[in-house]
């Protein structure tokens, strides 16, 4: 279980928190707690997202449950080192969508006294590591791992299944475009997608070119 650390003012360096999970397991919800409670006691906090979730609001960090935070959309993490000033806390939301530097940012932010909180998936649709997040979780002093509830099965699912016919790696969704699986649920769930996907490919190969008659 993760306890939540408070501000040392004896120590120089802060440290990094990552929140990570499934679609629809809390992340977001969890990240804006845990900076609720931040400004709740004075500190001063600082929110960033990538520009291009602008899924539920173009500015504000929105949970799945509506429950929502000022935040600085960015396009790049580099400019979270250079926004992120006179700071005690920095939250950094959907951290998967962000380049391969957010690591040394969020580092960099730790070594200056701050408490950095990220949260993001740590799986893609494909069920691999998604983007910066397991270097983000091997240099973090505290990782949460969050699960939602399989929507098949009743079991915790950590994996966010895609019923999109997409093979984009980032593709921005909702319920409509993704649900949360467990293990056995969504390998299920990839073989029957597997099946219909080779009898659509044979149908339409099937199909003659030209079906107008003479």
């Amino acid at each position: 279980m993760f306890l939540e650390n408070t501000v040392n003012h004896t120590e120089q360096f802060g440290w990094i928190e990552v929140i990570c999970g499934s679609m629809f397991s809390g992340k977001t919800e969890e990240l804006i707690r845990r900076l609720k409670r931040a400004q709740f006691a004075k500190q001063r906090v600082e929110i960033f997202k990538p520009a291009v979730d602008v899924r539920y609001d173009d500015d504000e960090v929105v949970s799945h449950n509506d429950n929502r935070i000022r935040s600085t959309p960015v396009p790049v993490s580099s400019n979270i080192r250079l926004l992120a000033n006179d700071v005690d806390v920095v939250g950094i939301d959907e951290a998967q969508f962000f380049d391969d530097e957010i690591v040394s940012v969020c580092n960099d932010l730790a070594n200056r006294g701050i408490r950095v909180i990220v949260a993001g998936l740590d799986m893609d649709f494909k069920g691999n590591p998604f983007g910066p997040m397991p270097a983000l979780m091997a240099t973090a002093e505290y990782v949460t791992k969050v699960h939602a509830v399989c929507t098949h099965t009743g079991n915790l699912a950590h994996y966010s299944f895609r019923k999109a016919q997409n093979d984009d790696i980032v593709m921005l969704g909702e319920t409509q475009e993704y649900e949360p699986l467990s293990r056995a649920a969504y390998y299920k769930a990839i073989r029957n997608q597997q099946k219909e996907n080779a009898i659509s490919g044979t149908t339409k190969k099937s199909l003659p070119k030209n079906s107008s008659e003479d």
